[in-house]
């Protein structure tokens, strides 16, 4: 939220110290076209799901997913305690109570006694997939950034043709070419303010997910290599930075 309110706090903050008015910026009709076009071309470019995916992401820009990894590292530590005390068996009480889907796969995995390697390649499978369609929610806002600009510029050039129209009045020259230029401001603004920040933010937070989710595959295969709880620590400490 502090970067969008300094960004608009610049643009508007500039255009004041000019001498320019705010009711200036605000164009109905401009935003209309703008936002309204790139909505639309961004829809023909993506699948219906994958777009009503990326709208429930949005909340990820500014309430990010929790990802404790000391917890979890401190969790696993206590995992593979179970299993050298209880044994494998002795981790379906903690499966059963674990809430993240993820990590009840891979706890369920170890449960049901498979090997290390085969534990690996499952997790992994999920991981590449989850990678997969989260990107795909990010290289959504990155389409509308995109597109964002070309259709400012489409508007620019709508609202002169309308000026063009009404040339016998001169009164109404300065303030067509105006509002015009308004959907060049608004379709750059969008891009660069929001849209693209945006797709890169979901890119880093599904980059940070997708570590956070290593560092459990290294975690439950060395619980099924039956490593010591120290050496299981020793080597997840290096996620935590």
């Amino acid at each position: 939220m502090a970067g969008v309110i300094l960004s608009l706090a610049a643009v508007i903050g500039g255009n004041m110290l000019e001498g320019g008015h705010t009711d200036s910026l605000i164009q109905l009709t401009a935003f209309i076209i703008v936002f309204g076009g790139t909505l639309g071309a961004t829809l023909v470019q993506t699948p219906l799901h994958i777009f009503l995916h990326a709208l429930k992401r949005f909340r990820w820009i500014f309430f990010p997913p929790p990802m404790a990894r000391s917890d979890i590292m401190k969790k696993m530590v206590d995992w593979s305690k179970i299993s050298r005390k209880e044994g494998l068996l002795g981790l379906q009480a903690v499966a059963d109570r674990e809430k993240d889907k993820f990590t009840r796969k891979g706890l369920q995995l170890l449960v049901d006694g498979n090997e290390p390697d085969d534990i690996r390649k499952i997790l992994e499978v999920e991981i590449d997939s989850f990678a997969a369609h989260e990107m795909n929610s990010a290289k959504v806002y990155e389409a509308m950034g995109g597109y964002s600009p070309t259709i400012g510029i489409i508007g620019a050039v709508m609202g002169l043709i309308h000026v063009m129209n009404n040339l016998s009045d001169p009164s109404l020259l300065g303030p067509g070419i105006a509002v015009a230029f308004v959907a060049t401001i608004y379709g750059v603004g969008l891009a660069n303010f929001f849209f693209l920040p945006m797709s890169n933010k979901l890119k880093m937070l599904v980059n940070d997910q997708v570590q956070y989710r290593d560092m459990l595959v290294d975690g439950m295969v060395a619980i099924a290599e039956g490593e010591n709880p120290r050496s299981i620590e020793s080597k997840l400490e290096g996620y935590l930075t």
